[in-house]
């Protein structure tokens, strides 16, 4: 009975210590402790002390002394840790290296910082930013009509882009000292997203320059001389850019460059000059038909040496700035992924001088961290702000097009079965606006690549989800294509959204955990950085801070996962706090498991691409559901559409936490590593379902229904004035239905119940007034609102005539005929 005491005081005493995370020296003072009781209790007799202090006193000499621990289990550690690490390239250590960290860091270290998320001050809009989005985004978009853009004349229209010119859309992250805007992130994402409410072609004009292009590459790198040439003519319009990057046998992997730039002297404005020999095809480059300014990326070689070092060849991927109209330099043809300006450019031996590269000579071989932190920038604004509108559109059309339009005398929202799309579509558009506004402020105070790529990922993702169902609920409506229809032109922007800036297929596969784990890890890519300098006094203490963090990372998880998370810290009470225990809870998980994943693969993770997706989803679960939780908090709202949509975007975050881990423990390679794994995250089992079935009621009930909360959630987003847009007509109606909705349900029970007779509606009203079923006055309530309802669910149809020539016939009535009953 003794020695079962004694061993349970010693389990006892060790799990306290590791899950409080105790220093070396106190788990030495513990053993010496501990073994000084059982002597003085008798548990042990002197034989026992001294076979302890044999086996126990030269390990604790030993790793007390840091010379010794250093030379007898440090080296050979560090050796063995040199032998397997893997090989990097020039490009993978500049992707590590570009950007910085952010709160995704403090989820993978499993241990966040609760009271950091609270206190962050998400970016507001100034009153100049605000009058912007009123003012100037609204007047654009109403000189646009996204079917006449798509179908009939292929491009913006004049006057757009001259105004996009004049008012210096292009110019929203150029500083007001270069004659730009100046905006921050937040508002540029709230522009996009306004501008793509209204029009996709139009939205990723003005992204792209705003994204990664000269403009932002200029305002960081460029020499004051650049910025004073290049900077004021694409601030006022008179200059436009694009940035050349991809190419026929080149996407996100830019190490595998053909474009070549040679150093050599040649003749330019009738000098000669020190510069180099361009040759370059790059393909599917956005604005490339009318730019009149472009960045380049290629490889920099200087065979001669003519740029001071003899022995230095290949400087690497070189960023550059050249006009469109230099000799050898072809462009102007299109592609055609949809309306808006994307094509090829060529050229052969451009020759232009040194000081195009940006930054100058000195930055020759830098660009590659130059696109990686620029893109990383740009990704976390652009492509959610166009899943951003798609979403808030779908919500809000969705939902009036369920509330008016009927199926079985019974509003289609009203199904179960729609509610569970329709409730999806309200879950993923309040996890995505939390997520937006979340990323765009972190992206205005530094430059978190990881969070910028989950976002990228996701938020294009979740647009595809949302559209698709909202295609769903308007079933024959969603198909037709016409300027009637609201969501075609999101379905169609889909396959460009998920493959812009970093294909989906891997950015999940390969950028989000495989980047993660080395840049947000606390010790990993610092011990990478002492094995390369070969630095043991550093790498020892890396090394046994490593091994503490990981102890306790593991008696955390496993506590927690005992305790279901009640033993975890929340900062606020209420209906949030469990939310807060849980994410910590798999948050330490996702940290214990990603060392022993690194430990036990080593290099070889790099090529288990499917096993690091999980952990990335894990990760970007805990990101997003911390950034719902933030929004909640900064929103300041009990209301209950807001606890029903914060309760399920977090089961469903928590569901799909569960479920990538399940898959992964499934899938490891060590099936016995595998399983000791789960017992230490899922001790008790999963527990976490999904939304409830109630849930989904709730949030499919909401959606139908006008309210404060649904304004906020559809936020600036263009409706237009009146029937003269498809999303007006439908607000309108809407409107109307909320009225007369009463007296509307009234008319129609009584025709059901053959109480009012009649063949066309006028007929039936004429009969309700005569039968006193309806006053005059709600009879003409009724007919104005089904007027309303009729042409708001109406599709386009076409003459043969305009199919076949929509720009010759451009200006037809393209409405179906007038209503016959």
């Amino acid at each position: 009975m003794t020695a079962l005491i004694s061993i349970l005081v010693a389990i006892a005493a060790a799990w306290t210590l590791a899950y409080v995370g105790a220093s070396l020296a106190v788990w030495s003072a513990a053993v010496v402790v501990y073994f000084g009781l059982l002597a003085a209790v008798g548990a042990i007799g002197w034989v026992g002390v001294i076979i302890a202090a044999l086996v126990f006193a030269p390990v604790l000499v030993i790793f007390n002394s840091t010379s010794l621990r250093k030379k007898l289990v440090t080296a050979p550690v560090f050796k063995g840790f040199k032998a397997v690490l893997p090989p990097m390239s020039d490009t993978e250590r500049e992707a590590l290296e570009a950007g910085s960290t952010w709160w995704e860091a403090e989820m993978f270290r499993g241990k966040p910082d609760w009271r950091y998320l609270l206190d962050f001050k998400r970016t507001q809009l100034t009153a100049e930013e605000q009058s912007f989005l009123d003012n100037e985004t609204e007047t654009l978009c109403e000189m646009l009509d996204e079917w006449e853009i798509m179908n009939e004349l292929k491009d913006i229209p004049e006057q757009g882009w001259q105004y996009i010119r004049d008012n210096k859309f292009f110019a929203m992250l150029i500083p007001k000292e270069h004659g730009g805007l100046g905006f921050s992130a937040v508002a540029q994402s709230t522009v996009v997203a306004k501008i793509a409410s209204r029009s996709l072609t139009t939205a990723v004009t003005v992204m792209v320059p705003n994204s990664l292009g000269p403009g932002e590459l200029l305002v960081h790198y460029g020499t004051k001389a650049q910025q004073e040439k290049w900077l004021p003519g694409l601030a006022d319009g008179s200059q436009i850019p694009c940035f050349g990057l991809t190419g026929p046998e080149v996407g996100s992997d830019a190490g595998a460059l053909p474009d070549t730039g040679i150093v050599c002297r040649g003749e330019y404005n009738g000098e000669e000059v020190l510069g180099m020999k361009l040759t370059f095809s790059k393909r599917w480059i956005t604005l490339a038909p009318v730019a009149t300014v472009i960045g380049l990326a290629f490889k920099l070689y200087d065979p001669e040496g003519l740029l001071g070092d003899k022995n230095k060849t290949d400087y690497g991927i070189t960023c550059a700035l050249i006009s469109a109209d230099e000799p050898g330099v072809e462009i102007g043809r299109r592609h055609a992924p949809g309306a808006f300006m994307n094509g090829p450019i060529y050229g052969k031996d451009v020759f232009v001088p040194l000081d195009a590269i940006i930054g100058g000579q000195e930055k020759a071989g830098g660009g590659w961290r130059m696109l990686v932190e620029c893109l990383s920038a740009g990704r976390g604004i652009s492509l959610p702000a166009l899943s951003s509108a798609a979403s808030k559109t779908a919500y809000r059309m969705t939902g009036a097009f369920g509330r008016i339009r009927r199926q079985f005398k019974v509003p289609v929202g009203k199904f179960e079965g729609v509610q569970e799309a329709t409730a999806r579509i309200g879950g993923l558009n309040y996890k995505m606006e939390a997520a937006r506004i979340f990323t765009a402020s972190g992206v205005d105070q530094c430059t978190p690549s990881v969070v910028t790529a989950m976002a990228k990922y996701h938020m294009t993702e979740w647009m595809r989800q949302i559209v698709n169902d909202s295609m769903d609920v308007h079933g024959g409506r969603g198909i037709q294509q016409g300027p009637r229809n609201y969501l075609f032109g999101s379905y169609q922007s889909v396959p460009i959204a998920i493959t812009v800036e970093g294909a989906n297929i891997l950015t999940r596969s390969l950028m989000i955990f495989g980047q993660g784990a080395i840049r947000c890890h606390p010790y990993v890519f610092p011990e990478m950085e002492a094995a390369r300098n070969d630095d043991l006094d550093e790498f020892d203490h890396l090394l046994w801070s490593h091994v503490g963090h990981s102890v306790n990372r593991a008696a955390r998880t496993l506590t927690f996962g005992l305790s279901g998370s009640i033993t975890a810290k929340a900062p606020v009470d209420g209906v949030a706090a469990p939310y807060y225990r849980k994410l910590e809870r798999f948050s330490s998980a996702l940290a214990i498991c990603s060392d022993i994943t690194m430990g036990m693969l080593g290099g070889e993770l790099k090529k288990k691409e499917l096993l690091s997706a999980r952990l990335g989803d894990v990760l970007s679960e805990l990101y997003f559901g911390s950034a719902t939780l933030k929004y909640f908090y900064d929103e300041g709202k009990e209301d209950a559409e807001d606890i029903a949509h914060l309760h399920y975007v977090m089961e469903d975050c928590l569901h799909k936490i569960e479920e990538a881990f399940d898959g992964f423990f499934r899938n490891f390679p060590n099936a016995f590593i595998g399983g000791a794994m789960r017992v230490l995250v899922f001790p008790t089992g999963r527990r976490h379902k999904g939304p409830s079935d109630k849930l989904i009621n709730t949030l499919g009930d909401a959606i139908l229904e006008p309210s404060a909360f649904r304004d906020r959630m559809t936020a600036n987003i263009y409706l237009g004035t009146g029937t003269n847009s498809a999303t007006g007509r439908m607000e309108v109606a809407f409107n109307k239905l909320i009225e007369v909705e009463g007296v509307y349900d009234s008319f129609a029970k009584a025709i059901a119940k053959g109480d009012v007779s009649g063949f066309t509606i006028d007929e039936q009203l004429e009969d309700a007034v005569k039968n006193n079923v309806l006053t005059e006055a709600e009879a003409k309530q009724v007919k104005e609102y089904d007027d309303l309802r009729y042409d708001a669910i109406l599709t386009d149809a076409f003459s043969k005539e305009y199919l076949r020539d929509p720009i010759s016939h451009q200006h037809e009535d393209k409405r179906l005929e007038s209503r016959v009953a």
